[in-house]
């Protein structure tokens, strides 16, 4: 059975439920299930995200936060300079799912790309999803 890794990123203040629907989503769309997660993983700018925690929490699964410098050395299929001119790094959920997937990981791990869900809160929430390495 194969394990993933999600990566995550966020507008400020979504909602936890935002967060669920959106990683239901993309779990749907890899053909996996949430326990074959073995972690998550975001930007350092999101430690203190709360929406995030309590779903990795609720989950039971680990969650990494990685510096912008770390997600931007990491070669990504959907870079945005948006993201970058805002926070340093082209990518958060991808470079994310890769980073926490393990050293070295490539892009073509990626079983989900940079999937965006716009919730109830009117709060995007984005996931990506990797298989990790064995």
């Amino acid at each position: 059975m194969s394990t993933f890794t999600i990566g995550l990123g966020c507008d400020r203040g979504a909602m936890l439920q935002t967060v669920r629907d959106a990683v239901s989503y993309a779990l749907r769309e890899a053909g996996a299930e949430a326990g074959q997660v073995a972690a998550a993983a975001s930007i350092t700018l999101k430690r203190d995200e709360e929406a995030l925690l309590a779903f990795a929490r609720e989950q039971g699964w680990p969650l990494h936060f990685f510096a912008p410098e770390e997600l931007a050395a990491v070669p990504v299929p959907n870079p945005s300079e948006t993201v970058r001119r805002y926070i340093g790094t082209p990518s958060v959920s991808e470079a994310a799912a890769l980073l926490a997937a393990g050293p070295g990981t490539p892009m073509t791990a990626l079983v989900v790309e940079k999937f965006k869900l716009r919730g109830v809160d009117n709060r995007n929430v984005t996931v990506s999803i990797a298989r990790k390495n064995s």
